[in-house]
């Protein structure tokens, strides 16, 4: 089995264990040799000064190529072009550009006055700024949004027009769901790199919960195979050896890279990673 190249997401801390915790997960992962680590928004754009700190603090210390996500929520294009510029001057040339999810409340998401209407509309921005490598969004499953799996493929055909350079999916269970998926966008002419999100199931009532709010669909063997581990106390394991096999399938399908959602919790993301080929040793083997 070839090693795929891989990349991390992490989520900005909220206190000062959580700031521990990440800097543990940055280290732990990043001997694996990421292609790059993103960290996200918050829901609403509520997490924005932590985002742009987490993101400037692990460019400077550790390293790592690192993408700061942006996003169309609450804020004027004035004010979000001048963080992505700030961005720029720091040193992160890697946008992950998101429309956003709505704040909380509200069910749909609503342009801000004067701010982006769509993500479309953010790439071609962000790329008329300055010369960033933008990452997008891409739904195996169709998005909530959305009406038909055609409806998520031009749309991200209309992402890739605007100026992205590459699509990160979101997560789901069976590794067709992505081969339907990257078929239907070769089948509509998208030709540029899109990348699987893998997400390691570190908690199964959050997996779960998480996967119903953004779409995900969850196949009844997976619910089962779950709801039994949990009984057992076998639930690590399981989610080990699931997402191992989803990562050896799409690997076998031809997939040469991964995202990987960590949670800021580098345990599972690591044993999945070293059982896939993705460990420290053969990273020093292919630099060498």
């Amino acid at each position: 089995m070839q090693r795929p190249d891989i990349s991390l997401e992490f989520f900005p801390p909220k206190s000062l264990e959580a700031s521990f915790r990440l800097w543990d997960t940055v280290q732990n992962l990043a001997p694996l040799g990421p292609r790059f680590v993103s960290v996200t928004y918050g829901a609403g754009g509520t997490t924005r000064e932590l985002t742009r700190d987490a993101v400037k603090a692990i460019h400077k210390h550790s390293g790592l190529r690192t993408a700061a996500h942006l996003t169309c929520v609450n804020a004027t294009r004035e004010e979000t072009l001048g963080i992505a510029t700030e961005f720029w001057d720091a040193g992160v040339k890697d946008i992950v550009a998101l429309r956003g999810d709505p704040p909380k409340g509200q069910e749909r998401f609503t342009p801000t006055d004067g701010g982006f209407e769509s993500s479309p509309e953010l790439i071609a921005a962000l790329k008329d700024t300055r010369d960033f490598t933008v990452r997008v969004g891409a739904y195996p499953d169709i998005h909530p949004n959305a009406g038909s799996m055609d409806d998520d493929v031009q749309f991200l055909k209309r992402k890739f027009e605007a100026g992205a350079d590459e699509a990160l999916t979101q997560f789901f269970f069976e590794a067709e769901t992505f081969f339907r998926f990257r078929d239907a966008c070769e089948k509509a002419g998208i030709d540029k790199p899109i990348v699987p999100g893998i997400f390691p199931v570190e908690n199964w009532k959050g997996a779960r919960r998480f996967a119903e709010g953004c779409g995900t669909k969850i196949p009844q063997w997976v619910i089962d195979a779950f709801e039994k581990a949990e009984r057992d106390g076998h639930t690590d394991l399981l989610a080990k050896s699931l997402c191992t096999e989803l990562c050896s399938e799409l690997i076998d399908g031809g997939v040469d890279k991964l995202h990987f959602y960590t949670l800021n919790k580098p345990e599972l993301t690591r044993d999945v990673c070293h059982a896939i080929g993705v460990t420290p040793e053969t990273r020093l083997e292919n630099v060498a």
